[in-house]
């Protein structure tokens, strides 16, 4: 990674902070008129990202074709045809195969809407053309599992996740995921894959699927679902015309779910990739996405400062589940994670002070109440990028940024009170509302909100957080692309490592 796309990832990741320069809308078909003489960079390419290279690329050539270079586009398939007869369209497969044949619909795009007409006689007037090819050198550089990405500075780190057998350590890199070992001895494996941001990661709940959400800013989102054993791309999914993220499995493994730059929420059949829920509630982007412990609900969270309860079955905005009053909350939300045993939501963004809120309403809403808030944490310095639950729910780990120094820190969780005996004598106290009683109490260990520890190293920006399943580590990483793995009791650095191969050339201090 050169340090002119290093300096590009920085301000593109960032960039989903504040207002984006460029809609992520695509034109209207109405709008989009044939060009006459067809560039195979700007018209074509941008056809086949969208429509063919979830299935034929590198990682996954169903077929034997692959179509995400100029050079693969006339190579021969499985079936001895090749896709692109610079000058004869009608003896091209691949026009063969997006044209409609007779009552028949197009064979291709496998399992979903044919491309309109218009996209259809670009290709074949690119084709009749001569089929040339006027990529740009500085956009020929190959980047696949036979060409990993090579290093001249460390990346912007934007995901973090833990294996649920707490053995593996995934990392998000540049066109890449980086498989490591858990306690940071070492690198298993590299998934290489189309898009150059991956934004978001996350383990099916058996472990043997990993979703990556991610894209190419304003060409295309994509969603990729790897078979972790086999290092195998079982899916790419593309969606939209910008990067997606706040990738989220159902509890039972069956639906993936993700936030989008064109302010959407969606979910996928994790088996097909079929889409099977778009909810345009938001008005602003979607950055995270969990669901319910019964998967009935998903819960998003977006710039556009709302905590918002979708319901699955009938894809309707159900609820804002925090206050939409003015000022209730400064700035937009970044991050959510629910409990692990009940539904109750951890949240944080731009105003730094986590908090936590039950996820359905049980009275009706009055104008100006947050009725669903349980409690909030010590305010972080900054910006909380990420926020995550231990596997038992009894605490929390969270990561911000401020002025480029960043910060992680561990607190015991806050929860809903109930009415319990909590000691004293066998006195029964009654919970209320908010923070809870046990606050009054300083002889407690462990008060709700207690800051445990704050993390050790060095840490620039912290983008994003995980909690090992196993309850033993918590790891922290962001702007200065170095991975640091803590002990949640004390805070005590036990490993720092730099997460890429990097180039020869290239010195850095890898730490501890």
């Amino acid at each position: 990674m050169s340090a002119i796309q290093r300096l590009a990832g920085v301000f593109l990741f960032l960039g989903f902070a504040w207002q984006p320069l460029i809609g992520a809308d695509p034109p209207k078909e109405k709008e989009a008129k044939e060009p006459e003489v067809v560039s195979y960079y700007r018209d074509i390419r941008p056809i086949l990202q969208q429509n063919c290279q979830g299935c034929h690329q590198p990682a996954k050539s169903q077929g034997g074709y692959v179509m995400t270079s100029h050079a693969d586009l006339l190579k021969m398939g499985d079936k001895m045809q090749p896709n692109v007869i610079p000058g004869k369209p009608d003896e091209s497969y691949l026009i063969n195969q997006i044209t409609p044949h007779g009552d028949k619909k197009p064979a291709m795009p496998k399992g979903t809407a044919p491309l309109v007409e218009r996209d259809v006689n670009v290709v074949k007037k690119w084709i009749a053309q001569g089929a040339k090819d006027d990529t740009p050198a500085s956009a020929k550089v190959l980047v696949d599992s036979e060409h990993p990405p090579t290093y001249d500075l460390l990346p912007v780190i934007a995901s973090l996740a833990y294996s649920p057998d707490s053995k593996l350590l995934a990392v998000a890199g540049f066109h890449e995921v980086l498989l490591h070992n858990a306690d940071g001895s070492g690198l298993v494996a590299r998934l290489v894959g189309l898009s150059e941001r991956v934004q978001s990661l996350a383990f099916s709940p058996d472990g043997k699927l990993l979703a990556v959400a991610g894209g190419c800013p304003c060409r295309f989102g994509e969603v990729q679902v790897w078979d972790v054993e086999k290092r195998k791309l079982k899916l790419s999914i593309p969606v939209t015309f910008d990067t997606v993220y706040g990738v989220s499995w159902s509890p039972d493994g069956s639906k993936i779910a993700f936030g989008c730059a064109d302010n959407t929420l969606r979910a996928i059949e994790a088996s097909t990739g079929k889409q099977i829920l778009y909810q345009g509630a938001h008005n602003d982007w979607v950055l995270e996405t969990v669901f319910s412990t019964n998967a009935s609900h998903l819960i998003s969270v977006s710039r556009d400062r709302s905590l918002k309860l979708t319901e699955v079955a009938t894809q309707r905005f159900i609820d804002n589940i925090s206050s939409i009053t003015p000022g209730a909350l400064k700035g937009g939300l970044m991050t959510v994670d629910r409990h692990p045993k009940k539904d109750e939501l951890l949240i944080g963004g731009a105003d730094g002070t986590p908090k936590v809120y039950q996820m359905y309403r049980e009275k009706k809403r009055v104008i100006g109440d947050d009725f669903n808030f349980i409690g909030a944490f010590a305010e972080m310095p900054g910006r909380i990028f990420s926020a995550r639950y231990s596997p038992d729910g009894s605490r929390i780990v969270v990561g911000s940024s401020l002025d480029g120094v960043g910060e992680a820190r561990v607190y015991q969780s806050i929860t809903k009170p109930d009415y319990k005996m909590i000691g004293m004598s066998g006195l029964a106290l009654p919970a209320t509302r908010g923070m809870s009683i046990l606050l009054l109490l300083p002889s407690l260990k462990e008060k709700p909100g207690h800051l445990i520890c704050k993390l050790e190293g060095e840490h620039g920006p912290v983008y994003t957080v995980a909690y090992r399943p196993d309850g033993k580590q918590v790891a922290a990483a962001g702007f200065d692309g170095k991975v640091r793995l803590n002990d949640p009791d004390t805070g005590k650095l036990l490993k720092e490592f730099i997460p890429v191969p990097l180039a020869k050339t290239t010195q850095v201090t890898a730490g501890k």
